[in-house]
């Protein structure tokens, strides 16, 4: 699991600074203890500069991340958010917090969102469009822009697993109008939780940064106790030890997407020797993060058949087979928004049950024994045998 593999002294180092000039854990004020220390700031200004953008917003974890960016573009009840069926349940979670109605749409071979079916699903109540770069693979995130321009609504990158990602050297996130990360214990780099924004529009930035704090402004001009303020808003901060990992782990970030993009190599090539399996379509001019690798297989039973030979060999998979009711929306009956205004959603998302039913998805590491890939390819051929 990523950046949780490569944690070490670095990130003992950072936390230590903290606590031998002033303890302050905080993300702001009492600067008369903290010695100039700010965790939180620095981790983002620097992923700002790594991203190539000028405003960056740490936060408690990805779904705060997402909610802070449906609240700082004013998406409300009444709006429709457009995402799609192939997900983590907090990309529709947040949209259903903000009291706003999900609609769902279809994925195709890439495991990301249909572009076609995204037109067909657009109507005068859509505010915005929530794509997820899933797994590690960019979504078609060109083609879905021009959609969201050409009628007038709002782009949300869910780039939870795309982080350090990028399409024509574009990082992921910077391409809508928001671009979300999380930096849970599973991600490219982690910070136990935690989340981070992108924005492409200062005010924008302004507000989520006022929202996510109560509706604090942290105007220089006036003491904290005294801040001004414009609007409400919720606790969505980030601490001071969260943001002290994030520093020595964005260091890392490049080691351990190369290091994942190796041994996703090492293991396709391995498996392109088999006739029998097919792979996941990645958009032309992609830099994956190589989360996981996914191929598919000719039916739902043999896919679950891959999985139990693969925990033989004394591997696994993620997701896919095993745990796709908890990133498949037709599963989520105990989310009532998703069907209240489509009961019959679970028949049309039938297009992305039939390629999600067939998909094997297998971990990308950074570590990787040498035999590893040899082990998934006997696994794949004793499930076909």
């Amino acid at each position: 699991m990523p950046g949780n593999e490569v944690i070490g002294k670095e990130e003992f180092e950072e936390i230590q600074d903290i606590f031998q000039n002033g303890s302050v854990l905080f993300r702001s004020g009492f600067d008369n203890l903290r010695n100039n220390r700010y965790k939180v700031k620095k981790f983002e200004n620097d992923f700002a500069l790594l991203m190539s953008v000028e405003n960056a917003l740490a936060v408690s974890s990805g779904t705060a991340a997402l909610r802070v960016a449906l609240a700082a573009l004013d998406i409300s009840e009444g709006d429709e958010v457009i995402t799609q069926s192939f997900t983590f349940v907090a990309t529709v979670e947040a949209i259903v917090e903000s009291r706003a109605t999900p609609v769902i749409c279809n994925i195709n071979k890439s495991l990301n969102m249909d572009p076609d079916n995204l037109k067909d699903l657009i109507n005068p109540r859509t505010k915005a469009v929530i794509a997820v770069h899933m797994l590690g693979v960019p979504a078609n995130i060109k083609e879905i822009k021009k959609i969201c321009d050409n009628n007038n609504i709002f782009l949300i990158e869910d780039t939870a697993w795309g982080c350090g990602g990028s399409v024509n050297n574009k990082k992921l996130g910077t391409f809508g109008d928001i671009g979300t990360y999380s930096f849970d214990f599973a991600k490219t780099i982690t910070t136990g939780e935690g989340g981070m924004l992108v924005f492409k529009d200062k005010k924008v930035f302004e507000k989520a940064s006022a929202w996510h704090d109560h509706g604090h402004e942290n105007n220089p001009s006036v003491p904290r106790w005294a801040d001004t303020r414009q609007s409400s808003g919720f606790n969505f901060r980030m601490t001071e030890l969260q943001g002290a990992v994030g520093i020595a782990q964005l260091k890392k970030l490049s080691h351990v997407i190369e290091n994942q993009r190796l041994n996703k190599f090492l293991i396709k090539n391995e498996l392109e020797k088999i006739d029998d399996i097919s792979f996941r379509d990645i958009p032309k001019g992609s830099y994956e993060t190589a989360d996981a690798l996914i191929f598919f297989l000719d039916s739902k039973e043999r896919a679950n058949n891959c999985r139990e030979e693969l925990l033989k060999q004394g591997l696994g998979t993620k997701i896919l087979p095993e745990a796709y009711t908890w990133h498949f929306a037709a599963t989520w009956t105990h989310i009532k928004e998703i069907f209240e205004e489509n009961p019959k959603l679970v028949d049309d998302l039938n297009p992305s049950r039939d390629i999600l039913s067939k998909a094997v998805s297998v971990p990308i590491g950074v570590n990787m024994n040498k035999n590893v890939p040899q082990y998934i390819k006997n696994a794949v051929l004793k499930t076909i045998n």
